[in-house]
């Protein structure tokens, strides 16, 4: 991937579900509804652990046969997304803090972009929504990168858009693949505890702060951290 970000420009890159907005249970919900109907029983919490943070067709794969399609599985996934919005709805809102975070971020130079995994429906959905679209410098979504995390293509993109460097950036994660993808992609990340306690985190070595939400996070102290030194991988 051709890289033409600036050496200086500083980015945040934030998750989308569980992040910007506390919305996994939701999904994870909508999840449960949607193979349940197709005789599966899930366990909600291994089955969050196992596949937050990829890509729709991928879980469709992994739960139903690697023998679907990618268009058969894009399919079941606009079921199952059509499903999450009209559970999520009615409760869409940003996680605490983070409207003034992002606003002290955007006065400080710094460039915020959007890395999800979630198809183009739900991204609209969200930040349309809210009416954040126009906050971000850069916005990756699963419609443009082929794979999933814990891959760190979207992490990378995402910072690419924005014009930073990977040792520049610092993700927002609520997800262990999340997380690992941010590793993979050479950037610190802060976990926030939407979803799982922060002891679920305690082997990422790129973690520099877990908190409950964007209310108890210090821009200056985070880009202070110690930069990650972690090579991007494959």
């Amino acid at each position: 991937m051709t890289s033409a970000a600036s050496s200086t420009a500083r980015a945040f890159i934030f998750d989308m579900d569980g992040t910007i907005v506390d919305n996994m249970a939701f999904h994870t919900q909508s999840w449960l509804a949607f193979f349940e109907r197709r005789g599966h029983t899930l366990d909600p919490d291994a089955f969050f652990r196992d596949t937050a943070g990829r890509q729709g067709h991928e879980i469709m794969r992994t739960y139903l046969g690697e023998h679907l399609t990618r268009e058969e599985s894009a399919a079941l996934d606009f079921e199952k997304e059509s499903l999450y919005r009209e559970l999520y709805a009615p409760h869409l809102a940003v996680t605490t803090g983070f409207d003034r975070f992002i606003a002290a971020a955007k006065s400080a130079g710094i460039k915020l972009a959007v890395a999800t995994a979630a198809p183009n429906e739900n991204i609209a959905f969200t930040l349309d929504g809210l009416d954040l679209r126009k906050q971000f410098d850069a916005i990756a979504g699963a419609a443009d990168v082929a794979r999933g995390k814990p891959n760190p293509d979207v992490f990378l993109l995402a910072a690419e858009r924005a014009g930073a460097l990977p040792a520049d950036s610092i993700v927002f994660e609520d997800a262990p693949l999340g997380v690992e993808a941010a590793r993979r992609a050479g950037m610190r990340a802060v976990v926030l505890t939407t979803t799982l306690p922060a002891e679920a985190f305690a082997e990422y070595d790129n973690v520099i702060a877990v908190a409950r939400d964007f209310s108890e996070l210090d821009i200056e102290a985070l880009f202070a951290s110690e930069p990650y030194a972690g090579a991007a991988t494959n």
